[in-house]
């Protein structure tokens, strides 16, 4: 059940009206999807692109899961019977996770503790009695809790008990750790250091054996390197604000009075406990929290960088629908062959040696060309993994006047073991399968794809390291969008590629592909109705992003059926078919977009937003939002990091983008680095706002470590336009 204050609140927070916040929070309460309500539902959210409904939902989500902890807390403080009207009030007055806790935390149920073990002992009226700070003797104040039977043998032992409760108390204060938590963020600092004797073993980590740096300033990306090192032994990191500054704080919250204290009073004993407890308590505890607050800024930060890196990569610009002999290169085992029809569909397999012996690269020649003649191929695809450039140059000395193009192959090894080959191709060798897959990524890189787990293709920054949870989310959002901003044939989609259209999932998308087997192509969207456990909600969510080539025009565009009265209305209004409609401008010159307006955005009707999404499907229906395809070529000549030479000048392609810059393939089987420094002749501050994966950049060779086997690169001075993606 959605709670009404959580609206006001999340629009206040992403600078958004209430009315919007409300929209969006009632559509996915309902089961509806980003894609549907950013594509289908403009008037209710006020044009809300997918972003901002991600954004929302996510919010949701998040106070939904905070008033589920406030709920568990509240629970258990009734049933120990610790619930006053004043503590649910400190509760239900946290507006987050960290207060929240603070509030909670001197109640929360603990593992025995030195204070709890001083309160066993009975020394609880002592503390509170040298914390009332009245200038007695605390050893006067101390003997009549003396008991042997106990465990207090003496007067030291008690005034110790005493303390550790007073620390445990302090450091438990929810102000005073709201005070030193903001100290933290402001004065703390990130220190590394080399674990002792693991100079040599974690030489991977040395930019960090002597690390100091602002907590609130450290990158995402170096947090993640540098909890990786903790992880693997290598390196020890603390979190640490000024420790004076920190008991200063806890002196002026709960010590009385000014200057000198004397060592034979009772202030002195709780000076003696804040000490203790910030040193020993709260200091640790803050440290915790606040190195799990980095280590989530860290996750979100890199989270974002592999879905933005995701995203290029499946809006790739296919080849399309061409005949295609694709090549998994090889050196020893050979390079295995498929031909492909315009559908992906295997015609052919075989494995041929083009980088062996003469005799071999002959007789591989005279198969490709019998291959090309045969089956009339239009294009050649190649890996670009283990000889996929000696690969490369042996097709093209061939002279066969076909495009030839390098495909990365990442993730491909993968797909040829998955359920889904082993379900299309179960008596093929894995290798064959891969070969499939490198000619199917040419013709459709979104469709094949999305067969692999996303962390498989290497687009990622510490991708194992990050919350494998948010990771999921995240990834799983960016495939959904890409799928329903493309469309999806419903005839000819893989049971993977469904899966990711909205309202569908792994279930239906089954469900569908095994009623498109008995039954053959759907010939309507309307049909789709008849599959099974597809009821009304799905429908709705799923329709408008599928595509059936069929009896009707519309279910060819992103046109959701819902308003397909509106265009035959529009349609009779032009004194014209809906069919003409689609094809003549001068009959869609004549629909004015103001008569259709009708109803308001809350009761579900129609205004210009939709109306002028409808009009430019009418315009390209089904049109696809990724560029246009042009064939790539490396630098002829430079195969390997030997070829390299300082100052040379190289064409590439971005295969991932990091917070600190951009690796880029140029050919020679190791990717290149451009330092965000390097990216631009100007500042940047992101390299998202100069690069993207799968963009063609013109590079500068300007330093190769052999050895390592690095290269770095710089895209400064170069007066070139790079392609987008």
């Amino acid at each position: 059940m959605l709670n009404d204050n959580y609206c006001p609140r999340i629009a206040g927070e992403l600078s958004l009206s209430v009315s919007q916040v409300a929209a969006v929070a009632r559509l996915v309460e309902e089961g509806a999807t980003v894609p549907f309500i950013a594509r289908y539902r403009k008037e209710a959210t006020g044009s809300l692109d997918e972003v901002a409904v991600a954004a929302i939902r996510d919010r949701l989500e998040d106070l939904a899961e905070l008033d589920k902890r406030r709920e568990a807390m509240l629970a258990s403080l009734d049933e120990r019977g610790l619930l006053t009207p004043d503590l649910k009030a400190a509760l239900d007055k946290a507006l987050d996770k960290a207060r929240l806790e603070d509030v909670y935390l001197p109640y929360r149920p603990k593992r025995r503790t030195r204070a709890s073990m001083a309160r066993d002992k009975g020394l609880e009226p002592l503390a509170q009695a040298l914390m009332a700070q009245q200038g007695r003797d605390p050893k006067a104040l101390a003997r009549p809790f003396v008991a042997a039977a106990k465990g207090v043998p003496d007067v030291d032992a008690a005034l110790a008990g005493a303390r550790d409760i007073l620390a445990e108390a302090m450091a438990e204060d929810p102000r005073l750790r709201a005070t030193v938590r903001d100290l933290f963020v402001r004065r703390g600092r990130f220190l590394s250091r080399v674990a002792k004797g693991k100079e040599e073993a974690g030489a991977t980590f040395r930019d960090w054996f002597a690390w100091d740096e602002p907590l609130r300033s450290i990158p995402g990306h170096r947090a993640l390197a540098m909890f990786r090192g903790e992880a693997e032994g290598f390196l020890c990191l603390s979190l640490r604000p000024p420790e004076e500054e920190v008991l200063e704080l806890a002196k002026r919250a709960f010590l009385r009075g000014h200057g000198p204290v004397a060592e034979k009073s009772d202030v002195h004993e709780v000076a003696l406990a804040l000490a203790d407890g910030c040193k020993r308590l709260l200091a640790p505890s803050l440290e915790s929290e606040l190195r799990s607050e980095v280590k989530v800024r860290a996750d979100s930060e890199a989270i974002r960088v592999f879905a933005a890196n995701l995203r290029g990569l499946l809006m790739a610009p296919p080849l399309g629908q061409k005949r295609v002999l694709a090549l998994d290169p090889g050196f020893r085992t050979g390079a295995k062959l498929t031909v492909l029809d315009a559908q992906g569909a295997l015609l052919h397999h075989a494995t041929i040696y083009p980088t062996t012996s003469a005799s071999q690269r002959e007789a591989a020649g005279a198969v490709v060309k019998e291959l090309c003649a045969r089956f009339k191929v239009e294009t050649i695809a190649i890996g670009n993994g283990t000889a996929g450039r000696e690969t490369e140059a042996f097709v093209r000395e061939l002279g066969l006047g076909l495009p030839v193009v390098l495909v990365n192959e990442a993730g491909a090894s993968i797909y040829s073991a998955s359920e889904s080959a082993r379900r299309e191709f179960p008596d093929l060798d894995l290798t064959v399968r891969g070969s499939v897959s490198i000619g199917r990524r040419l013709m459709d890189p979104l469709a094949e794809l999305v067969k692999l787990d996303p962390k498989s293709i290497g687009v990622g920054q510490y991708q194992h390291d990050v919350d494998q949870g948010g990771l999921r989310k995240s990834l799983d959002d960016v495939v959904m969008s890409c799928v329903n901003a493309v469309g999806v044939d419903v005839n000819t989609a893989s049971q993977e590629l469904l899966t990711f259209v909205s309202g569908l999932g792994p279930a239906l998308a089954k469900n569908v592909v095994a009623h498109r087997d008995e039954n053959g192509p759907f010939r309507t969207r309307d049909a789709l109705r008849k599959v099974k456990r597809l009821g009304p909600k799905a429908y709705e969510q799923a329709a408008g992003f599928l595509r059936v080539r069929g009896d009707e025009p519309l279910d060819q565009s992103a046109v959701h059926p819902e308003r397909y009265p509106l265009v035959k209305r529009m349609a009779r209004d032009a004194k014209c078919s809906v069919a003409q409609l689609l094809a003549d401008a001068e009959a869609r010159a004549r629909v004015r977009l103001a008569d259709y307006v009708e109803g308001d955005s809350l009761s579900g009707g129609i205004g210009l937003p939709t109306l002028t999404d409808i009009m430019a499907e009418l315009e390209k229906p089904g049109r696809d939002p990724r560029a246009g395809f042009s064939a790539f070529a490396f630098a002829e000549g430079v195969k390997r990091i030997e070829d390299l030479t300082l100052g040379l000048e190289l064409p590439g392609i971005v295969t991932n983008v990091t917070r600190f810059g951009a690796f880029v393939d140029i050919g020679v089987h190791r990717d290149g680095m451009v330092h965000v420094s390097q990216l631009a002749d100007r500042f940047v501050a992101d390299p998202t706002e100069v690069v993207s994966v799968g963009r063609e950049v013109l590079v500068r060779v300007v330093e190769v470590d052999l050895k390592r086997g690095r290269i770095a690169l710089s895209m400064r001075g170069i007066n070139a336009s790079p392609k987008p993606a």
